[in-house]
Order: C-alpha cells, then structure tokens, then sequence
C-alpha cells in the first residue's frame, strides 16, 4: 500500500500544507495510517476523498455540507459520484463562457510555446504553491532582470518540460529527505552533489549565483511557508537543505 506524507500530497495537488492540516483538523480528509517513523500518512482512499472534496468545493458547497454529504452512511460510493456530476453540470452553463474564452487565448498563442492556464491546471492540478505565491512573488522580484528571464523560458517550455520539470522536482525532494535521514554531512561530496540539483533546478528558469541561491536557502528558513514545504516531507529537511547549499558555496 502506498502511503503519502502531507507533504507529497501538497505537491502532488497543489494544495498548500496549511490546508490538508486544516481538512484534518476538521475531520474532513484524515490521514488513515502512520508511518514507522510515527508520521500520519495518505492512502490512496484518501486522496480520493480528498479528490471528492474538492469536486464538491468546485461545486459551490461548505466544507461543512461536503462533510455531510461524504460521511452520509445510508448514500455508497457511486451514488455520491452521481450527486457530484449533476451538481458540476448544473454549473456547467456558467464555465462554458471561461471555456470559450480560454480557447481563444489559446488559439492567441498558436503561434508560439505558451503554457495556458487551462494546460497548467491539467498538469499540475494547480501551481506548486498556488496564486497567492505567484502574484507575491511577482510584487517581490518582479522588477528584476531574473524574473523576467524566469518568465521567458517559463513561455518557451511544453508540456512535457513542465512534466519533466515536476519529476525532477519530487525526486530531488525525495532524494534531499533521504540523505538528511541517512546522516549525510553538509560539505561532503554527496551533499554538494545535491546543491548542485538544487541550484540546476533553478537555472532551468534562471541564472542562480551563488549570493542568489544563499538568499533563496534563508528565505526556506525565514519564511514558515517555505519552511513547511520542506519539513512536512521531512522534520529538519529546510534547514538541512540550507546548510548543504551554504556548505558547497564556502567549498
């Protein structure tokens, strides 16, 4: 049996930690099992209920009715899938303007490699760390020669780049986590080998020296967003993943 940290399932979503802790909390979507290393974790039943949480908040509906509804024990499985599909094809009338309207964008950008918005969302579900991340991040760095360079290649990648991009991704985070359980030591080879991933993933958007890639380390500890993104995979891993990276600039 699989079993998902909150982490993963953050990423594999697109929902932020903040809100999977916040559906457990309420009992809404509860992580079924533990780990052996004690940490509650997602089963696949879960992520399908938290997949039917959504399709209902997609409908318009409260928390408090979804919870309702998915815990009803007189309705099964199929017959909450059929309340879900008539109640998304009541809204359907109202979507089939956006629809439109993004078919059209998209035929603006035949022309060139543009990633809609509608193909992102297939992809991804959502963005990594949702629209609140992106329109601060744009208030932040949008003035700046990087993040304009971030938003031309973001323009020129397909789909199958933002695919690859998301898998290198998960397997980095994987692979970061594993080498803190497994006691590597900031400095060593293995864990420079690791920055170097690091800093590799950012220059696939744009050029990250070595200042720039120390600010972006101690904003993972600044800010408890970033902070959260790192440690629900793994306790410890964002400052772990700041020493590694400050380890291999002093080299």
């Amino acid at each position: 049996m699989d079993v998902r940290t909150v982490g993963s399932v953050a990423a594999l979503t697109g929902l932020s930690v903040r809100t999977l802790h916040h559906y457990d909390h309420i009992g809404l979507v509860v992580p079924s099992v533990r780990t052996s290393a004690g940490y509650r974790g997602y089963t696949d039943a879960d992520i399908e209920r938290l997949h039917l949480v959504l399709a209902y908040r997609a409908a318009g509906l409260g928390l408090d009715e979804i919870g309702v509804l998915l815990d009803d024990p007189e309705v099964d499985e199929l017959t909450r899938l059929q309340r879900q599909h008539a109640l998304l094809l009541e809204r359907a009338d109202d979507l089939q303007h956006t629809i439109e309207a993004l078919e059209a964008l998209m035929d603006a950008h035949r022309s060139g490699i543009q990633l809609t918005a509608q193909e992102q969302v297939e992809i991804f579900g959502t963005t990594a760390f949702g629209e609140e991340y992106a329109v601060e991040a744009e208030q932040r760095w949008g003035d700046t020669d990087a993040w304009k360079q971030s938003q031309r290649r973001a323009a020129q990648l397909t789909k199958q780049d933002w695919i690859d991009i998301a898998a290198e991704g998960d397997a980095l985070l994987q692979d970061l986590a594993a080498a803190k359980r497994s006691g590597v030591r900031p400095g060593s080879a293995e864990a420079a080998a690791l920055a170097a991933r690091h800093r590799a993933a950012i220059e696939r958007f744009y050029p990250c020296g070595g200042e720039m890639h120390r600010g972006l380390v101690e904003m993972y500890l600044a800010d408890p967003r970033f902070t959260a993104y790192y440690d629900d995979v793994e306790p410890g891993l964002a400052q772990f993943v700041h020493d590694v990276v400050i380890a291999s600039i002093m080299r």
